[in-house]
């Protein structure tokens, strides 16, 4: 894939690879949001026999500890200018036909600085795609139309 004429005046551009795929890259992005995870807390609350109070007659502390629980990561959405290639449409029309199980796809996503040196690379499991828009378009508009592809995934890692 050539490098898009849309990157040359970006400070940095995201480069988005998937497992499986016939390009080397799947796709230039100049924009990325929900680089986000939380974990949940699990507050366990127990009784100890330990006595207690005056003259000791109150049997039974109780002590709450809070433990991780499942991590959880929202959606990723990449934005760029519209390109010809259309492989995140048909990725989202497999998945909602129902092929969704055996689409699921593992990759990257590597933020490059102007000069195209790798700064940050952040790997993903189970992705599938959630949605697909265009920017609204005007003849009128000296803008680059924006494609917007939304992605589930079930794990984010920095490496």
């Amino acid at each position: 894939m050539p490098f898009p004429e849309i990157l040359t005046q970006a400070r940095f551009y995201l480069e988005l690879n998937l497992e499986g795929s016939v390009d080397t890259i799947d796709g230039y992005f100049l924009e990325c949001g929900g680089f986000s995870r939380s974990q949940a807390v699990i507050e366990v609350s127990e009784v100890t026999p330990q006595v207690w109070g005056a003259q000791g007659r109150s049997r039974g502390h109780i002590v709450q500890s809070k433990i991780p629980g499942n991590s959880t990561y929202t959606n990723l959405t990449l934005k760029r200018g519209l390109t010809l290639s259309s492989v995140f449409w048909d990725w989202l029309e497999v998945v909602g036909a129902g092929g969704w199980f055996d689409k699921r796809r593992d990759g990257s996503l590597v933020i490059y600085n102007q000069a195209a040196e790798e700064q940050v690379r952040l790997e993903f499991t189970g992705a599938w795609p959630v949605s697909y828009k265009i920017s609204d378009m005007s003849v009128t508009s000296a803008e680059y139309n924006i494609e917007e592809i939304e992605i589930a995934v079930e794990s984010l890692k920095r490496v």
